[in-house]
């Protein structure tokens, strides 16, 4: 991993995925993904959105030093499993037209920047919400039986991981957003929580249902000390972590409970979740552990020392 000491917090949110699903993705074909920016390799770049990440700092990293629309300075959490299954380096991002059915046949990525569980996130910036990215999954069943065969491609599509990476959104652009108030109108957290995990719940037994049996579901970080709140707090001088934000992952209890409910629904299921709170607190709270960090997005630049 290239310049590991100047690890983007996109990549750092998602990290620990690596470390807990790196053994289970080795007996995977291919890796299969949904979600936000945490994951988004490019859908966005063909997406009429101005929440894009086709130009710098971001990709310096990457091959060729160029952004490609990967939120990252390099490659993602997601591009890290897909290479430990044997598979390729970086996951191709549906929606480019420079991929095929055979460049997907081993992974792809359907994941959209700025995407929630809750469609109401998804309209503030004109971005695919999950349902969206469930029918492009289709789409691309259909595609995968052509170009493998109906036996070939559902035992492909049956062994595969599957990855969601969500819910960030759905609270810091939607049910924190003061331009979008709708939901903190109608619940309160924990209400919104649960509303939340109760779409993650219709949204893993519909995948279930199209054939997906090994399942990862990201947590939330500690949203408190993402760049975009940090830059918010600096306005007024602090720049420091919002504790309201970062309590609000409670919410990764439910999904807990939500994967070991599911896990016996479900027969032949594999449901497991990645946790992105642990991990990334420690990166925040003693960054002086793993080297110079620095935390990146469009609008600041955080050098934590």
């Amino acid at each position: 991993m290239a310049h590991c000491s100047t690890l983007p917090w996109l990549l750092l949110i998602q990290f620990h995925i690596i470390i807990v699903q790196i053994k289970a993705a080795a007996k995977h074909p291919s890796v299969i993904v949904f979600g936000d920016s945490t994951v988004d390799t490019g859908n966005n770049n063909h997406l009429l959105t101005i929440v894009k990440s086709n130009f710098p700092p971001y990709g310096r990293d990457f091959i060729g030093g160029k952004p490609t629309g990967l939120f990252s300075n390099g490659r993602i959490a997601s591009d890290f499993i897909s290479e430990s299954c044997g598979s390729k380096p970086t996951l191709p991002a549906y929606l480019d037209p420079s991929f095929s059915i055979k460049d997907f046949a081993t992974g792809v990525c359907f994941a959209s920047a700025s995407s929630g569980y809750d469609n109401v996130t998804t309209d503030v910036l004109d971005v695919l919400p999950l349902w969206k990215q469930l029918e492009y999954y289709k789409d691309y069943q259909m595609k995968l039986r052509k170009y493998m065969g109906d036996k070939n491609a559902n035992k492909r599509m049956r062994e595969a991981l599957y990855v969601i990476s969500m819910a960030t959104n759905d609270f810091l652009e939607n049910y924190y957003n003061p331009l979008s108030s709708r939901r903190k109108t109608e619940f309160t957290v924990e209400q919104c929580q649960d509303f939340l995990t109760g779409l993650a719940k219709e949204s893993i037994k519909e995948l279930y249902s199209l054939g997906a049996r090994s399942i990862s579901l990201g947590e939330l970080p500690p949203m408190g000390c993402l760049p975009l709140v940090r830059a918010v707090n600096s306005i007024t001088g602090s720049g420091i972590c919002n504790e309201e934000y970062n309590k609000v992952a409670d919410f990764n209890r439910k999904l807990q409970a939500l994967v070991v409910s599911l896990g016996k629904e479900l027969p032949g299921s594999v449901l497991m979740i990645a946790d992105s709170y642990n991990i990334s607190l420690i990166l925040f709270q003693k960054p002086q552990k793993y080297g110079k960090l620095y935390f990146i997005n469009s609008l600041t630049q955080f050098d934590v020392k």
